[in-house]
């Protein structure tokens, strides 16, 4: 009997298509905000307003890895994608405590994603749990 699931989510599993969602929703909502926040504030903070951008679109390419992760370039775009947003939320959210005068305003990142209920700092966690569980699919 055929198989009726798209190629590119058949092999993941519950937990990685509830990954994949939150991985949307993010990508959603930092794009929302730093559309809004480059738009009206840009010139107030520069540089935190850029780094909501750049999350924006470290989650918009996690989203999209981990979708076509069955195929070994996505997932080791997956890899890149979900290492790079750890490493930023990490240098961002201690960045954002030890020197605050730096992001008086906040980014996604800032704290740790505490303005997103630090989902952003569990997350990457996650995504790379989930790449090690299925790296195997992919060879």
């Amino acid at each position: 009997m055929a198989s009726t699931t798209p190629a590119r989510t058949r092999g993941m599993t519950g937990i990685g298509r509830v990954l994949v969602i939150v991985y949307g929703i993010m990508a959603l909502a930092a794009t929302g905000r730093s559309f809004v926040q480059i738009v009206r504030e840009f010139d107030d903070a520069p540089v935190a307003y850029t780094l909501s951008a750049l999350a924006a679109v470290v989650y918009i390419l996690a989203t999209l890895a981990l979708i076509f992760s069955g195929r070994p370039a996505w997932y080791r775009v997956a890899w890149v994608a979900i290492v790079f947003e750890l490493v930023g939320v990490l240098v961002v959210g201690t960045l954002s405590l030890a020197l605050p005068a730096l992001f008086q305003h906040p980014t996604v990142w800032s704290v740790y994603g505490i303005g997103y209920l630090f989902i952003p700092l569990v997350l990457p966690f996650l995504g790379l749990w989930w790449l090690i569980r299925h790296r195997r699919a992919t060879s």
